[in-house]
């Protein structure tokens, strides 16, 4: 079996995000298509399980836990369970990352 969800059933949030939890389609992980504009970006959280982002364009800040990164265009973020993490678009055109998590529904705790 296979699933196809087309561009124009994929829910975009007003910032542009898109937001794929793969639980209902047998999937063990879920996705954020992020897009964002300067100076967005999620406050501090956890999740339950790990969370990987690849950079595909623009220029991210993240802190994990007690420190601060800089990824370019192309690198892969990998944060453990559990660890305090947030990112910031910090340049002057849109952010594009792909956010893996590795589990069929988001898990968040605001910090």
């Amino acid at each position: 079996m296979f699933h196809v969800i087309s561009r124009e059933n994929q829910q975009q949030s007003p910032n542009r995000t898109i937001l794929f939890e793969g639980g209902a389609f047998g999937a063990p992980v879920s996705i954020f298509l992020i897009d964002n504009e300067p100076g967005q970006g999620p406050a501090l959280h956890v999740h339950p399980y790990t969370e990987m982002w690849i950079v595909r364009s623009g220029q991210a800040r993240f802190t994990v836990g007690e420190e601060t990164l800089d990824p370019n265009p192309g690198d892969i973020v990998v944060v453990n369970a559990e660890t305090p993490h947030c990112f910031k678009n910090v340049g002057t055109t849109r952010l594009e990352l792909t956010c893996i998590h590795a589990s069929p529904e988001i898990i968040q705790s605001w910090v």
